[in-house]
């Protein structure tokens, strides 16, 4: 349910690995536009600057360096004059200190300043909150990690998979086992998305046609059918791959998403809500904006590499998130705030634990966060929109296995789509977070912003 009092306070408190990092980013929400435009002077972009926050007092405490923060503030208003998005929101805390910075404006006709109350659709970082709310479940002993779930989603009993990628679609041969929770948490259960030119493989066509796969070709970026047609589709198409042996993205979390509404007879929308948003606080969180919230939603942009304009993909009345969805995305459908997000951030720093909130326990949140997928499995596995040199992937989050960049080994996040990304570092006691609705923001933005972060640090 959106928060609906809250103020709006304007404070501080390679080509291919291009191509596969905007569209795998978005889960449902990516656009097939990878290549960074050059971009032409415009009026929305000065008035974006005008109104970029200066910064305010500092709370003290060690976390980090006045001065850096003000670098930081700089960098990100020069992403904003430059056009990367027509404004921005960074969240950033450590050793007790908390900044957030509301940079430029809501949209690209500059008459709207951004807000720290500002909605965002935060495309995959919905991926985190819904592996969460199913280690809820683990921890009551509702579901378990390793058996099937076939009980709840008979549609994925009895398995056909194909015997490679590019065979026939009924050149197939049975399941080896059966999909289980643990293969929806790491991507691991044989559905997912394949970053090639339509026509690359035969399946490809057959899951367009299934419905049950985001269209980033044609502007379907959430599925538009109901939970059980969408599951109708994934029964009426075969594996990748067989269960637990490669890892293909996306699909596990909507699955994962309709695994738990079945299992608790309620929407995954009062899952969410019962389980995270209401013990976090994170009023400004869910699936849809009412009506008399929508100002607080700017629209989303893109480049169109076809014309070069920088163009508005959804908002307004006619919003996707303007009435509540047919289907509930657990791997894309969530709005959200920073200061929501923050405070997720928080619990899962804290091993599960915000204020007198206590969501996981500390063994779940270490489970969650370290890598799950196999040297074998990565090697299956071409489609990973980051590098398997240095990053792998847990239950809806990818952790940092080598240091080869500012973040330390053991930290984790992820990014959405939209322009949206969430962090944590625990051997540095951090959470970042920078939200736009901007595509164009995923080149190169993301990349400035972890890096003044991390330059911020105090000791």
């Amino acid at each position: 349910m959106i928060d609906s009092s809250i103020g709006s306070p304007r404070s501080r408190s390679a080509t291919t690995r291009r191509t596969l990092l905007t569209l795998t980013a978005a889960s449902t929400m990516a656009f097939p536009w990878s290549t960074r435009p050059t971009y032409a002077a415009s009026s929305f972009r000065s008035s974006a600057l005008a109104q970029a926050e200066s910064p305010t007092e500092k709370n003290q405490g060690g976390g980090f360096v006045p001065e850096r923060l003000d670098q930081m503030h700089e960098a990100m208003a020069a992403l904003v004059e430059a056009g990367m998005a027509p404004g921005l929101v960074t969240a950033i805390s450590r050793g007790g200190e908390d900044h957030v910075d509301a940079i430029g404006m809501m949209d690209v006709e500059g008459a709207v300043p951004m807000r720290r109350d500002t909605i965002f659709r935060i495309a995959s970082l919905t991926k985190p909150i819904t592996a969460v709310a199913a280690m809820t479940l683990v921890e009551e002993a509702i579901l378990r990690l390793d058996d099937p779930v076939d009980p709840w989603l008979p549609e994925l009993a009895d398995r056909q998979v194909l015997r490679a990628l590019d065979s026939e679609v009924d050149d197939t041969v049975p399941a080896a086992r059966p999909i289980t929770l643990r293969d929806l948490l790491t991507f691991r259960l044989g559905y997912g998305l394949i970053f090639a030119p339509p026509g690359t493989y035969p399946i490809q066509q057959a899951m367009a046609e299934s419905g049950a796969y985001p269209n980033v070709m044609t502007g379907q970026f959430l599925p538009q059918i109901t939970a059980d047609e969408l599951m109708a589709g994934y029964g009426s198409l075969p594996l990748l791959n067989q269960p637990g042996e490669a890892w293909f993205y996306n699909s596990g979390s909507d699955i994962l998403g309709v695994l738990l509404a079945r299992v608790t007879g309620s929407s995954l929308g009062d899952v969410l809500q019962e389980r995270i948003f209401a013990p976090l606080g994170m009023k400004n969180t869910a699936f849809s904006v009412p009506a008399d919230q929508l100002d607080r939603l700017p629209p989303s942009y893109a480049t169109n590499p076809a014309t070069g304009e920088f163009q508005a993909m959804d908002g307004g009345e006619s919003s996707l998130w303007a009435n509540p969805p047919i289907f509930e995305s657990g791997a894309g459908g969530l709005v959200s705030t920073a200061d929501d997000l923050l405070a997720f951030g928080k619990m899962m720093l804290g091993n599960g634990v915000h204020g007198a909130a206590r969501v996981l326990s500390r063994p779940t949140v270490e489970l969650m966060t370290v890598d799950h997928v196999t040297l074998e499995q990565k090697a299956r596995s071409p489609f990973f929109p980051l590098s398997w040199e240095n990053h792998g992937w847990g239950f809806g989050v990818s952790p940092v296995t080598r240091r080869d960049d500012l973040q330390s080994i053991g930290a984790y996040g992820w990014f959405g789509g939209t322009g949206t990304a969430w962090g944590i570092d625990p051997g540095e006691g951090l959470i970042g977070i920078v939200l736009t609705q901007s595509v164009d923001f995923l080149n190169g933005g993301i990349t400035d912003f972890w890096t003044t972060t991390y330059a911020a640090i105090d000791g």
